[in-house]
């Protein structure tokens, strides 16, 4: 299951409004197929391990991140019906279909053609890798990782508004990365007008995987392809659109703060102090500071040359 949670992870941010699943075939100890959501979300992860496979999958151990769907769809085939034509011996699922036209309903009919099913392993990791599509039906919009670059005094920029570069190239490279993770890529009218970025991925081999540039707030001036919004929660009506990184400025990032929208920080630390620079975070209304306890949990610290990264996720 380890092996199909990363391979989820290929497609995270590319496979539309599906879920960015993973699948492992195994037989006798030996992994026979492999496979995960493919871009516009078709083939899906079963439907190509189980073409790897091919008839060795009689008799073998799926793994699956996600139940196999069981709704009916133009696009392609259902894979709990794929799953049974292929009789293996066992499938092994992280988790449910959070999509109501599948829900349980994959592996009830798994069930009733006689295969053995397992759900729940490694639960907890699976709902992670998938976060934006749970999100999207859970929620209704997408899944919102905030990315700040930060000073050790919280500033983002100079007094002037200059700010490249507060962190080095091994922090700005990790997050060329999680622009390629993305589906969609936000920033304020405010910080487009003065910066006119381009907002793509410049990391080699991965060009092709820029996010869909959104601007919140008007800006009659930006690319056609730009897509803009009046408020955060306008990104509700975003199309195909699961994962979504919001980079600046500041005011935005405390709208969306402020409007609990924010699922994940990405913090970007570097080792200066500016003094009298611009704050990393605007006024998100709180009245009281007991209020600002208990609302995120780390789930990771790694050095990026001499910057830190910190992640934080929402506690509640």
């Amino acid at each position: 299951m380890a092996m199909a949670l990363a391979l989820s992870e290929r497609g995270r941010g590319r496979t539309g409004a599906n879920p960015n699943v993973g699948c492992v075939i195994v037989k006798q100890g030996v992994i026979i197929g492999r496979g995960w959501t493919q871009p516009g979300g078709r083939p899906h992860a079963e439907e190509m391990a189980l073409a790897q496979a091919g008839a060795s999958a009689k008799g073998a151990d799926i793994y699956v991140t996600m139940e196999p769907c069981a709704h009916e769809s133009a696009r392609g085939p259902t894979c709990s019906n794929a799953i049974i034509d292929a009789r293996p011996k066992r499938v092994i699922v992280a988790t449910l279909d959070a999509d109501e036209r599948t829900r349980r309903r994959g592996i009830d009919r798994l069930g009733d053609a006689g295969i053995p099913v397992s759900v729940g392993i490694r639960e907890p990791e699976a709902r992670r890798a998938m976060a934006g599509f749970l999100s999207r039906v859970e929620k209704a919009r997408p899944f919102v990782t905030l990315k700040l670059a930060l000073s050790l005094d919280g500033c983002i920029a100079m007094a002037d508004g200059s700010s490249q570069w507060i962190t080095g190239d091994r922090a700005r490279a990790h997050a060329h990365l999680e622009r390629a993770r993305s589906d969609a890529i936000l920033v304020g009218a405010g910080t487009a007008k003065a910066d006119r970025p381009t907002l793509d991925v410049r990391t080699d081999g991965l060009t092709d995987r820029s996010p869909q540039p959104v601007i919140l707030g008007s800006d009659p001036e930006m690319p056609a392809h730009w897509l803009q919004i009046s408020e955060p929660a306008a990104i509700a009506d975003l199309a195909d659109i699961n994962w979504l990184l919001v980079e600046g400025g500041a005011q935005t990032a405390a709208s969306f703060l402020q409007a609990g929208m924010v699922d994940r920080l990405l913090l970007y630390r570097a080792p200066i102090i500016i003094g009298g620079g611009l704050s990393g975070i605007g006024d998100i209304g709180l009245e009281k500071l007991a209020a600002a306890h208990g609302q995120w949990r780390r789930t990771d610290l790694r050095p990026l040359g001499q910057d830190v990264l910190e992640i934080y996720e929402r506690a509640a």
